[in-house]
């Protein structure tokens, strides 16, 4: 029996984040980091690094800019994707809950 490790997965919209870092001294797991590239505003944004992430949300709390932080509890380590024709490309999807059909994008938390 193969067994899934739970945990969470954070995703930034970069062209909301403003590089306070706030987010990325706040994370116990340090899965967060500065990038060192800049989004559209000049900002280095914050962007989540991998594996580890706990879904605690510490860094959602501390986030001072609306939007820009969504944390995902209780996320497995078997991903689905599917191509995003918002994002237009392949991003990685959830269902809102068990029973919907309905996938959606982690990136920009829109319906495929």
């Amino acid at each position: 029996m193969v067994e899934k490790k739970i945990g969470g997965y954070v995703v930034i919209d970069i062209e909301e984040c403003k590089g306070c870092g706030y987010c990325v001294d706040a994370c116990p797991v340090k899965v967060l980091m500065q990038s060192d590239r800049f989004n559209r505003y000049g900002y280095h944004y914050a962007e989540y690094i991998g594996e580890g992430c706990t879904g605690c949300g510490i860094c959602f709390y501390n986030c001072p800019e609306p939007g820009a932080i969504t944390v995902f509890k209780n996320w497995s380590d078997i991903k689905e994707k599917a191509f995003c024709k918002n994002c237009n490309q392949e991003q990685l999807v959830f269902k809102k809950n068990e029973k919907s059909d309905i996938l959606y994008c982690t990136k920009c938390l829109k319906p495929i």
